[in-house]
């Protein structure tokens, strides 16, 4: 721009001058210099000056010099280079108010950058229906449900909601735009055949890895990696889940169930408790201890650490996997010296840390090497295999599945063993009729062995359709590695291509999917026998699917099939009578009892059961 001259825009004068006593100097520095810069303003009333502006740095896309007044200002305050007025009304301007001008500028095209790109994003997806919020679902320090706010799709609403919001978004795949801290997009599926083609294209949906940096606790692992990383773990890792294995958790679980009906409850005809969890917990606890680690504990185990503990390995495993969120949320430092539950968290951390170190010295100086089906004997063999070479995996590196063993193992599992009990309470017809099939199956009474597994299809029947009510998993995210695109349906059978770009949060909605009227007759009944026919398979992803399927899936229904199966047969499970509920109909009573909270999985609040002799 020559000197002297002027650009009017929409009522707007940007202008630079060579009267600048500042201007020489400005030229030896170099105008494209943003220390260099003087920007000015003229409307038809008032003169700005913005000395040294860092605005200078910044470029808006060229659409906004199609807004009119005030956009078209900035856009030129952006661009131009310094100019100057010597008698402006500016100079006059008290420094503060200077400031201030300054301050609510940098505001507005911050503002406006946000809006843009907001907007933007939206158009990315075709503005497909669904969620336009602050944050996005992966902002862990609000995981709630506030409208314009959060989602809360990591929270227990996303249980509660089920398929409504697909419902109200009009299609099987909504979607989610969020403003802060920079505008991304998500899609959550609840349609069966672009769930398939998500979880069976690994490299073309690979999982993103910050929802799970809460699980690199005690180390890497199969769960928390991606890539390479996740192929080498998964060579270690999945020899160590094996028919024997299986055989092994249906045997110790047995043997388990039988010393709680012996020695525990013994002759009693009624036993209560005030939550199923306290029942299900110590099951699965125990379970996981043997069948994962070749540790045997009783139901009346001494509750004394051992020399050298401060706690024992049972109460440091329920402490760390219950608040495992605190590692999420929290640095080291502040778990060591916060909140009463901080510190012991941090305490059963370095615990169960030490127990986990301990079984792996003894496991290699151990002179016996009898040949053990456990887990955590298989994954130490598995690894000194790989020694030659070269991907033999570290202490932190065996510890990291080790770790996931035993959340996955035992939280997961015992969650989902107390919803069953409390839906069969709920469901006393149901409940008589997987006792009928029990019987019938078992007609002598005996206790079933390993190799019967497979006829009682009931009891998988009662498992399943637990699971497709309460997933351990309310979500399973994945992302775009490349633009393609999904094409869904309405609930009128009408078809929509959505554009999925690069980089896209791809969420697969669990509980939208397993409640898709379109799939699932009833789908808020519990009907266990929806499962000993055909039934949607695509539609059913509780242990998620394709290469990355859960690993564990055979030990969670080898165990949790024998629980139910040898419970039901001997108990009646009824819910407790509590006075002050008496006016309440069957779906309050089911809310209530059903009433969940979120951690690492989904678990129920308070379901007080009784279980009466048959």
């Amino acid at each position: 721009m020559r000197d002297g001259a002027h650009v009017a825009r929409d009522g707007a004068r940007l202008c630079q001058h060579s009267g600048c006593p500042e201007y020489p100097a400005a030229l030896g520095r170099g105008l494209g210099d943003p220390s260099a810069r003087r920007v000015y303003i003229k409307s038809s009333t008032r003169e700005w000056q913005l000395r040294q502006c860092s605005l200078a740095r910044v470029r808006f896309p060229s659409s906004l010099a199609q807004l009119p007044g005030l956009l078209t200002v900035l856009d030129g305050l952006l661009a131009v280079p310094d100019g100057e007025h010597s008698n402006s009304s500016a100079s006059k301007m008290p420094e503060g108010s200077q400031g201030l001008t300054l301050g609510l500028l940098l505001l507005v095209v911050f503002l406006l950058r946000k809006f843009i790109d907001f907007r933007r994003a939206a158009a990315s997806v075709n503005n497909l229906p669904g969620f336009r919020t602050l944050f996005s679902d992966r902002f862990v320090w609000f995981p709630f449900r506030v409208k314009g706010i959060s989602p809360g799709l990591q929270s227990e609403v996303n249980l509660y909601r089920k398929y409504k919001d697909f419902e109200e978004a009009g299609w099987d795949i909504m979607s989610g735009v969020n403003v802060l801290p920079s505008s991304e997009v998500t899609l959550y599926l609840a349609d069966p055949a672009v769930v398939k083609e998500v979880v069976g294209a690994r490299s073309r949906f690979p999982k993103p890895m910050g929802p799970y940096k809460i699980l690199l606790a005690f180390g890497p692992n199969l769960v928390a990696s991606e890539g390479d990383e996740w192929k080498r773990q998964r060579k270690l890792v999945a020899p160590a889940f094996s028919e024997k294995n299986n055989r092994l958790v249906w045997d110790e679980t047995v043997h388990i169930m039988h010393d709680l009906f012996d020695n525990v409850w013994g002759d009693k005809d009624s036993v209560e408790i005030n939550n199923a969890t306290e029942l299900t917990v110590p099951i699965t606890l125990m379970v996981i201890s043997v069948a994962g680690f070749g540790r045997r504990i009783s139901w009346n185990e001494d509750a004394i650490a051992p020399t050298g503990h401060q706690m024992t390995f049972k109460d440091a495993l329920n402490l760390v996997s219950r608040n495992l969120f605190l590692q999420l949320i929290f640095p080291k430092w502040m778990l060591r010296w916060g909140t009463p539950l901080m510190r012991r968290f941090h305490v059963a951390q370095n615990e169960l840390q030490r127990y986990m170190q301990e079984m792996i010295t003894a496991r290699r100086l151990s002179d016996v090497k009898e040949e053990r089906h456990d887990l955590f004997s298989s994954l130490l063999d598995a690894n000194e295999g790989l020694a030659e070479s070269g991907e033999k995996l570290s202490d932190t590196g065996l510890m990291g599945n080790v770790f996931i063993f035993m959340v996955a193992g035992y939280e997961t599992s015992a969650h989902s063993l107390a919803y069953a009990f409390i839906l069969l309470a709920l469901y006393p017809d149901e409940q008589e009729k997987f006792y009928q099939n029990i019987k019938k199956v078992l007609a002598d009474g005996r206790t079933p062995t390993y190799d019967e597994f497979s006829t009682l299809s009931y009891s998988m029947a009662v498992f399943n359709e637990t699971l497709r009510l309460f997933p351990p998993a309310i979500t399973i995210p994945k992302q775009s590695a490349e633009d393609t695109s999904f094409t869904t349906t309405n609930a009128a059978g009408e078809k929509r291509t959505i554009p999925v770009p690069k980089g896209t949060f791809v969420t697969v909605h669990t509980p939208g999917l397993h409640n898709n009227a379109k799939y699932w007759d009833d789908p808020d009944a519990f009907t266990p026998a929806r499962f000993l026919r055909d039934y949607p398979r695509d539609a059913f992803l509780p242990f998620s699917g394709g290469p990355r399927g859960c690993i564990g899936r055979g030990f969670s229904e080898t165990e949790s099939i024998a629980v139910l199966t040898l419970v039901i047969a001997r108990y009646r499970v009824e819910l407790k009578d509590e006075p002050q509920f008496a006016g309440e109909t069957f779906a309050q009573r089911r809310a209530r009892l059903l009433s969940s909270k979120l951690s690492v999985t989904l678990y129920p609040t308070r379901a007080p059961l009784v279980f009466k002799r048959r």
